[in-house]
């Protein structure tokens, strides 16, 4: 039985440590990175290339993802607006039938921004791939980042670690009941940062690099 208690001491232990450790990753990435990010065009400098980051074009019932059309939205109007020249749109292409970097390719060209303009990465298997890629493959040690506030506040916070001068360009975010699930989700994704930062992980595939005139 004593065994037992102490036992179940140490697991509340560890847990509170846990839970404690999330919180404060959550508040230092958020407190580190608000400068920086914003929903207001004019608050964004002027810039090369935006990093627009994927995710699905529908949801896994085949509805459209508010998440995936609010980010080509953004990443139109700060297009439209004369702020970048460039649009970087970085996803995963895990499989033959899933494509992020092809349909945010096409969905943005379908609003009107010329297909030279756009360049796909299709190696952007997480966030921390996705920025560090732009950097190293893309050559972009300057780059506004195009998403939501929860995620933007993650990636600019990564970039900035990584040596780069980003921005965050907000993107609408969704009801806050419909994005529940990804809201908690990202909780975990902000304490797993200073996992990645402390060991050094790299993106899971580098390449040769390629030249944004």
């Amino acid at each position: 039985m004593k065994i037992f208690k102490k036992l179940l001491s140490i697991v509340l232990i560890i847990s509170i440590l846990i839970i404690s450790f999330i919180f404060w990753a959550n508040y230092s990435i958020k407190k580190e990175s608000e400068a920086f990010v914003s929903y207001t065009i004019a608050d964004v400098p002027k810039t090369k290339t935006a990093l627009l980051l994927g995710t699905g074009k529908t949801l896994s019932n085949g509805m459209p993802n508010a998440y995936f059309y609010n980010r080509i939205k953004a990443a139109t109007d700060l297009y439209k607006s004369g702020k970048i020249q460039y649009i970087i749109v970085s996803g995963d292409n895990s499989t033959k039938d899933y494509n992020e970097p092809e349909d945010m390719l096409l969905t943005l060209m379908h609003q009107g921004i010329p297909q030279d303009k756009i360049i796909m990465d299709h190696a952007g298997f997480r966030t921390l791939d996705s920025v560090v890629r732009a950097k190293d493959i893309f050559g972009q040690t300057k780059l506004v980042i195009i998403s939501q506030k929860f995620h933007n506040e993650r990636a600019v916070f990564l970039a900035r670690k990584n040596g780069m001068e980003a921005f965050g360009y907000n993107a609408a975010d969704v009801n806050k009941y419909v994005g529940l699930k990804t809201n908690m989700r990202e909780y975990i994704a902000k304490a797993k940062v200073y996992w990645d930062l402390l060991f050094g992980v790299e993106p899971k595939f580098g390449g040769e690099k390629i030249l944004i005139p």
